[in-house]
């Protein structure tokens, strides 16, 4: 295998290991089941597919900014990348496994601060990459009202 497919790997990899993190702390638990929701919260079955995808598109977008000089070439970047990630990460065990509706919710807006940011970052490494990015900052403006709005209803 090449240099750059073992990259693109090792970076989708990557982000499904913040994804196998995140599943640890799964909505299955009778807590979450228990919660209000607004009638506009998608159904379970949605949420795995989008983020089966969005993870891919970040992984892809990681490479496209590593490809080209590697970590040195993008350290800021890709550490920004990285950063966010941990964040991306936290979200999962802060509202599914602490059951705490409101620091998920203050996280996933710091979540969304690095997201833009590091869009940008890539956006200036490689356009396609900070694009692959605009879906994920989409999804994720819903995911934070969403995550607002059942903080809301429940306390």
């Amino acid at each position: 295998m090449t240099r750059s497919i073992i990259g693109l790997i090792v970076w989708v990899l990557l982000c499904f290991a913040v994804a196998a993190f995140g599943a640890m702390f799964s909505p299955g638990s009778t807590w979450y089941a228990q919660l209000q929701k607004p009638s506009w919260n998608p159904p379970g079955w949605v949420f795995g597919p989008v983020w089966t995808m969005l993870y891919t598109m970040m992984g892809v977008a990681a490479w496209l900014v590593w490809k080209p000089e590697g970590f040195a070439g993008a350290r800021l970047a890709l550490t920004l990348f990285l950063v966010h990630l941990i964040f991306n990460g936290a979200w999962s065990w802060l509202f599914f496994g602490l059951h705490r509706a409101d620091l998920a919710f203050y996280e996933i807006t710091v979540l969304w601060l690095l997201i833009i940011v590091t869009l940008l970052a890539f956006w200036n490494k490689n356009t396609t990459a900070g694009a692959l990015l605009i879906p994920y900052l989409a999804w994720v403006s819903f995911a934070s009202i969403l995550n607002f709005t059942i903080w809301r209803l429940n306390s």
